[in-house]
């Protein structure tokens, strides 16, 4: 009795079912119908908008970057991680860094003791970040360190110390802060403090007798009247010459010109001025 009760049970059901899928199915039909508009005569044609398939975003290029960056030397990672401390001066974990520049430290052990080797480079067990020599904050602190160098700094020692230095460098010099001076011998700027506790008034008397001081011709001779003073001179002529004589590069003397004389073959187009060519005729 009890089975011929559920069966019965389940035959309405189904019968339900069949009827709800038959109304919805009219209903459908029923929308989908297109409504025709009557169009002018001589209105172009529409085309029918075809059914636009869905795309699924390809990832492939970016995979492949990925791909390329994690198998390129680890001088190239290096770099790539080393310019992001460097612009952004933040500190970063392995995670952050990995998402910026897709560089993998936990996953590249070389990588990894490469960057918390790099002097560049300041590793707290945590986070990454870019060390400079000097730690410098702005163009005040930037005057200190200066002014603590009175026989002149590298400008290569203090350039990557925060991003703005080098327009504060030239700031300082258009004020008169700082002296910026090029080393000869190794062609790097050197920077001098200009300190206005030592400017002093000279007479017009020492100064023409400094400029009437007639100086050497040649450099070296110039270095060793410095030399006799007890100054040391910033270049070192005869070391710089003796280099370029063993490497064999000579320095080249001007070719003399030749005097050009104007004769009867010569073109002339000054005929309006006979005076520049008298001495054609002799």
């Amino acid at each position: 009795m009890d089975l011929k009760d559920s069966l019965s049970r389940f035959k309405q059901q189904q019968e339900r079912c069949q009827s709800s899928l038959t109304s919805i199915a009219a209903n459908q039909a029923s929308v989908s119908k297109p409504k025709h508009r009557a169009q002018p005569i001589n209105a172009p044609s529409v085309p029918a908008r075809s059914s636009q398939s869905i795309k699924f975003s390809n990832d492939t290029e970016r995979l492949q970057h990925i791909n390329s960056i994690r198998k390129s030397p680890v001088g190239a990672q290096m770099k790539l991680v080393i310019e992001l401390l460097y612009k952004t001066r933040q500190a970063f974990t392995a995670e952050q860094i990995n998402e910026a520049t897709y560089v993998d430290i936990d996953g590249n052990k070389a990588v990894s003791d490469s960057l918390r080797n790099n002097p560049k480079v300041q590793y707290d067990g945590r986070r990454f970040s870019y060390k400079s020599k000097h730690d410098l904050k702005g163009k005040d602190q930037l005057l200190v360190l200066i002014r603590k160098f009175a026989e002149g700094l590298a400008v290569m020692e203090i350039k990557d110390a925060y991003p703005t230095v080098m327009e504060d460098l030239q700031a300082l010099k258009a004020a008169g802060e700082v002296w910026l001076l090029s080393n000869m011998d190794s062609q790097e700027d050197i920077v001098y403090p200009n300190d206005p506790k030592t400017k002093t008034k000279v007479d017009d008397d020492l100064k023409l007798l400094f400029r009437e001081t007639e100086l050497p011709r040649d450099m070296v001779d110039v270095e060793k009247e410095l030399q006799k003073n007890g100054i040391k001179p910033m270049t070192n002529t005869a070391k710089r010459r003796a280099a370029a004589q063993i490497d064999g590069v000579k320095s080249k003397s001007k070719p003399k010109k030749k005097d050009l004389k104007i004769t009867r073959r010569s073109r002339l187009t000054n005929g309006h001025l006979p005076e520049l060519f008298q001495d054609i005729n002799k």
